[in-house]
């Protein structure tokens, strides 16, 4: 595995950051309210934190927050036609985000929360720079995780987010301690919740008349093929 890459990352942008990456061994299954209120006040002041999920470890920021946005692009080295994520605390939060026709709403809700991302046509509120430049559309989740669903709460709010996969790496980090190390002075924050998985979501394109499984990761796909 190619360890070098991201650190060459990690120089290019050091400088825009005054210190080191806020460090919160958060309990997986009790998560202390207090931690995580810190962590949503980073995210509400234009922080990007990396965070553990019911898959593997993500980057994310605040829906506005165009520098983070940036600084995700420039982490993962992301061109312009990369789906961004919105990982929802609910169904009613996704739909405010999404158009989930008739015909999807049950076999989609019946996969939430789950390791799954749904791309789908995106409402007015999202951002037109977020949106996939030619569908219009936007991946959306429902994370199956104590941790994150305790700071989606506390944010109030869908973490605009992406896979914490590193340039020509193909396997993420798995060790909140790891991302630390790393990426200390990229981020804004790490949770550490202990071992993450190390199998992204299983990506389903809904924006056609038929299902595509674009990725196949820690979803099971069969309910949609």
């Amino acid at each position: 595995m190619n360890r070098a890459a991201p650190r060459i990352v990690a120089k290019s942008i050091a400088s825009k950051l005054p210190c080191m990456a806020k460090y919160f061994d958060v309990h997986r299954d009790n998560p202390q309210p207090r931690a995580l209120r810190q962590v949503a006040d980073l995210v509400r002041a234009d922080g990007l934190i990396a965070y553990p999920t019911d898959s593997c470890f993500a980057l994310g920021c605040r829906l506005g927050n165009q520098e983070g946005i940036n600084r995700i692009r420039e982490i993962r080295r992301l061109d312009s036609g990369h789906h961004f994520t919105l990982v929802c605390r609910d169904f009613a939060q996704l739909g405010q985000f999404v158009h989930v026709s008739n015909a999807l709403f049950r076999s989609i809700k019946a996969a939430t929360p789950g390791s799954y991302t749904f791309i789908l046509p995106a409402t007015k509120e999202v951002p037109r720079r977020l949106l996939h430049p030619r569908k219009k559309t936007v991946g959306v989740r429902i994370p199956d995780h104590v941790v994150v669903q305790a700071l989606l709460a506390e944010l109030g709010e869908p973490l605009l987010s992406s896979t914490l996969l590193l340039p020509d790496e193909t396997e993420p980090m798995t060790q909140g301690w790891e991302v630390k190390e790393r990426l200390d002075h990229v981020v804004d924050a790490v949770i550490d919740v202990g071992e993450c998985g190390a199998v992204p979501t299983t990506v389903i394109d809904f924006s056609q008349d038929e299902p595509e499984i674009l990725r196949r990761g820690a979803g099971d796909p069969s309910r949609f093929e």
